[in-house]
């Protein structure tokens, strides 16, 4: 009955929503930069399946315009942090210039209150209900949060993965240390194109004092993109809660987060959702929130409503008003739309250079296990030697990565990144492995 509930509920409030806001809304800043242009683009591509709009030149032309970035360098680390469009980075800089006008006043007493629509905004975008939504700074605050937050106790096991984050890593073990949980983590050799064995592989580590399971989305290493809903659909066979790390997924995959069937979820807003630097997200099922903790203090820490998570002292209003426009720029451009150009941008560098001698790629180009994270190696160059030759030799910034079982270089486009950018890159591995002895 309460499963129904709120399943109803939150149709409702999706449907509600979806009539009260939207990006073009008069008000907002992506409305007066592109509505025009925006409508008239997305007219011309109305007819196409996404992922025909995500080969349209012409369409993503307008995108990539809204974009700041620097003609100096190429920018293919978007894994770790996304630049804003304009529009999101003028939104931050309206609002800091006012707060800055009376801080007190326009902080507590105007800003504050934009809170509210942002928490609809992001539900509508993560098909959940407001009440589910708390506002914060990024993943690692998010999830952590929620790990700290669990009463879980000593003997308690959590089965989590040597791929997961290394914050959330390092907050189990801190818990284990400090209160004897059992944290134990499971090893994967990537890319898997096997959704049953990455499943089999978790169900097989379950004991009878098994509480919780730790997914990643998107294993932020080398971009595996993992069966989620399967691995919670058989998590609650068992009677485990299941909390997923959606840091990469969040505003790159087309989903929404009920239907992972998780329990808690936290993400960065800054990556694939172009949000201002330090802005993030967290998501509880609503009879969920009584139970967890708030990791910073609270007057009700054992209560029911989401806020309780939000009590960071003095903030940065703007940022999370700018939040708002990143999810108008989304929202206009269309998730499936996004997830599906990224994806494209993707398979197209990698495919051009998967046959050649001494390349190697570490991840799968099958669109249900990645999307736009692709690492990438040399035989004879260490991932140090071959991210110093792309930068230095070639202004294309990336980032190298030698972790547990992974030694490559990690290669991510977003919607702004060209296919001139990329021409580039697959240049630049072609050089760079003709040259490798």
């Amino acid at each position: 009955m309460l499963n129904s509930f709120m399943t109803n509920n939150r149709r409702s409030f999706i449907k509600q929503a979806a009539v009260l806001t939207g990006a073009f809304s008069a008000t907002s800043l992506f409305n007066q930069a592109h509505a025009e242009v925006w409508k008239s683009a997305e007219r011309k591509v109305a007819h196409l399946t996404p992922q025909q709009v995500a080969t349209d030149e012409d369409f993503w032309a307008e995108i990539q315009r809204a974009y700041t970035v620097s003609p100096n360098i190429i920018n293919l680390n978007n894994g770790g942090v996304s630049p804003s469009p304009l529009v999101v980075q003028q939104a931050v800089e309206r609002y800091n210039q006012l707060t800055n006008e009376g801080p007190s006043y326009f902080m507590w007493r105007i800003l504050d209150q934009g809170r509210e629509p942002l928490r609809e905004k992001l539900a509508l975008l993560a098909g959940a209900l407001p009440e589910e939504i708390a506002i914060n700074r990024n993943s690692t605050e998010a999830l952590n949060t929620i790990i700290y937050g669990l009463p879980l106790k000593s003997s308690d096991e959590v089965i989590g993965a040597r791929l997961d984050y290394p914050h959330m890593v390092q907050a189990y073990r801190a818990r284990a240390t400090r209160e004897g949980i059992v944290y134990k983590q499971l090893t994967f050799d990537f890319p898997i194109e096997n959704d049953e064995q990455i499943v089999k592989a978790y169900e097989d580590a379950i004991t009878s004092k098994t509480k919780l399971i730790h997914v990643t989305h998107i294993v932020n290493y080398v971009g595996q993109i993992m069966p989620v809903r399967k691995i919670c659909d058989m998590a609650k066979s068992h009677g485990i809660e299941v909390i997923v790390d959606g840091a990469h997924s969040f505003g790159l995959l087309d989903f929404k987060i009920p239907d992972l069937n998780c329990d808690y979820f936290g993400t960065s807003l800054h990556k694939f959702l172009s949000a201002p630097i330090g802005s993030g997200m967290m998501w509880i099922k609503k009879e969920k929130i009584s139970k967890v903790f708030p990791l910073l203090c609270d007057d009700n820490p054992q209560g029911a409503d989401i806020r309780k998570f939000e009590n960071l002292g003095t903030r940065s209003f703007p940022i999370e008003q700018g939040i708002g426009e990143a999810v108008n720029f989304q929202m206009a451009i269309g998730s499936k739309r996004k997830e599906e150009r990224i994806r494209y941008l993707k398979n197209y560098w990698a495919t051009k250079v998967q046959h050649l001698p001494k390349v190697k790629l570490h991840t799968s180009l099958k669109p249900e296990y990645s999307c736009a994270i692709c690492g990438v190696s040399v035989d004879g160059v260490t991932p140090a030697q071959l991210d110093a030759a792309l930068f230095n030799q070639y202004k294309i910034h990336q980032v190298s990565i030698v972790f547990e079982n992974v030694s490559c270089v990690r290669i991510t486009p977003h919607v702004y990144t060209t296919l001139a950018d990329l021409d580039k890159l697959v240049k630049a591995i072609t050089e760079i492995a003709g040259k490798a002895t």
